[in-house]
């Protein structure tokens, strides 16, 4: 069955704080130019967009999410190794109830996904690594439980790994923004990460980054 949903919060809320468009008609939307900037091509029938990687139970609509079409994030990805070699990632508790996730958002105009992946971590974890040396992967589809087959979200990884330090000289990560807490997790391997939010915090991967995060942690470091 065909579903129609969009979360009332995006056509309030959103619209009204700036991440979420304001036509409701995606035909009246000037698909030439987001099809242009995309990162991921995807395809336009009857004026209406076509999410290129999923079905997602949600035919028309936006579900959760603000845009039309491609929405382009960037999500920081921070580790560090300690005297012991064990690896750690920040991450954040969502205070959506989603999970925990790795800190990020949306690329807005003129940024790169490396200024996003630095701005959204010092927003939601206070962590300034501005000054850091920054591996930016290529873009990928991430399976988020807001979008629909008309919003999706695709994001940016973007790497830094600060080196060998004591866990007891670890910078301290506090939570903020949209976030309940920022914390060090142990990554490394991602099953390992799953273990230790849940077994740390009663936590799990948010849906999105649970593939993001296997591909980078699949091994043994």
């Amino acid at each position: 069955m065909s579903r129609t949903y969009t979360h009332p919060d995006v056509l309030t809320h959103g619209v009204a704080a700036g991440w979420a468009d304001s036509e409701t008609d995606p035909s009246r939307i000037d698909w030439a130019e987001r099809q242009a900037r995309a990162a991921i091509p995807f395809r336009v029938i009857d004026g209406r967009p076509v999410n290129p990687c999923e079905k997602t139970g949600i035919r028309y609509g936006r579900n959760e999410l603000g845009r039309w079409g491609e929405q382009l994030c960037a999500d920081a990805v921070v580790t560090v190794t300690d005297e012991h070699g064990a690896r750690w990632l920040v991450m954040v508790e969502r205070a959506d109830g989603y999970g925990w996730a790795l800190p990020g958002g949306c690329v807005e105009v003129g940024e790169t996904p490396a200024d996003t992946a630095v701005r959204e971590l010092a927003e939601e974890t206070g962590l300034d690594l501005d000054e850091a040396s920054w591996e930016v992967l290529p873009a990928r589809y991430v399976p988020d439980p807001r979008a629909s087959d008309e919003a999706w979200m695709v994001t940016t990884p973007a790497l830094t790994h600060l080196g060998t330090i004591r866990r007891d000289d670890f910078l301290i990560p506090l939570g903020a923004d949209d976030v309940v807490r920022a914390e060090w997790v142990r990554a490394d391997t991602f099953p390992i990460l799953a273990a230790y939010l849940e077994a740390t915090y009663g936590g799990r991967v948010f849906t999105a980054h649970q593939d993001l995060l296997a591909d980078l942690f699949d091994t043994e470091h």
